[in-house]
């Protein structure tokens, strides 16, 4: 029988129900599915997605990138997941149209620049924070954009920001804050009592390859969960 961890654990990338099992049987409290991402080589169809959602032992995510209100909703009612997460350049108007007409919680992700702290604008991201928490946004997540790619790819890159920007703002957070980039079970550990986040989230850290989870990975990653005092 495992152990919940305090810091809450999000695996994402998920695309089967065999990996959703090893993720739920490792102690993670989440399950990260993406659906109609382009640009992810992780992304499933809503058949997929809803065959997933239904045989889950934890709660799924479903994972969204700049999709119109409609689309989410129509998404959000086949799938039915615990929560929908917004990947793109969604609004705060567009969170707060979908607050009203979605079954399930919000999630919102905010980027910070892999790498250098002086790429961050600070006072950009606060505002950010406080007007997703002001639509109604139940969740926050800081993941990291890779502006060396063409397109800059949000979310997936396997890249780390600064962790110090990362706590300072996530200490300043108006809403709970899961924290993704970079995180594998080499530094998790390190991430979570630098960061101090609500939670982390994470996909290729714990892959065997693109797309198949790692049970082994899995293992490693919640036991260094577990060596963090409280």
């Amino acid at each position: 029988m495992h152990r919940e961890s305090r810091c809450k654990v999000k695996i994402c990338g998920t695309t089967s129900i065999h990996d959703a099992c090893l993720a739920a049987d490792a102690g993670a409290n989440y399950s990260g599915v993406l659906v109609d991402v382009a640009s992810s080589e992780r992304s499933l169809t809503t058949p997929q997605a809803v065959e997933i959602a239904n045989s889950s032992p934890i709660p799924t995510v479903l994972l969204l990138y700049n999709r119109t209100t409609s689309d989410i909703r129509e998404a959000e009612r086949q799938i039915q997941p615990f929560a929908v997460q917004l990947l793109g350049q969604e609004t705060p108007q567009q969170v707060e149209k979908l607050k009203r007409v979605v079954n399930c919680q919000l999630w919102k992700s905010v980027y910070l620049p892999a790498g250098n702290p002086e790429n961050v604008d600070m006072s950009e991201v606060r505002a950010q924070m406080q007007a997703y928490r002001d639509a109604g946004a139940d969740f926050l997540l800081f993941d990291t954009v890779d502006t060396s790619t063409v397109p800059p790819r949000y979310g997936g890159t396997g890249k780390t920001c600064d962790w110090h920007v990362a706590a300072e703002l996530i200490d300043e957070s108006p809403l709970p804050v899961f924290f993704a980039g970079g995180i594998r079970p080499e530094n998790v550990k390190e991430a979570i009592e630098t960061i101090k986040p609500y939670g982390i989230d994470l996909c290729s850290g714990v892959e065997a390859s693109k797309g198949k989870k790692d049970n082994q990975k899995l293992e490693q990653l919640m036991e260094q969960i577990k060596l963090i005092p409280y």
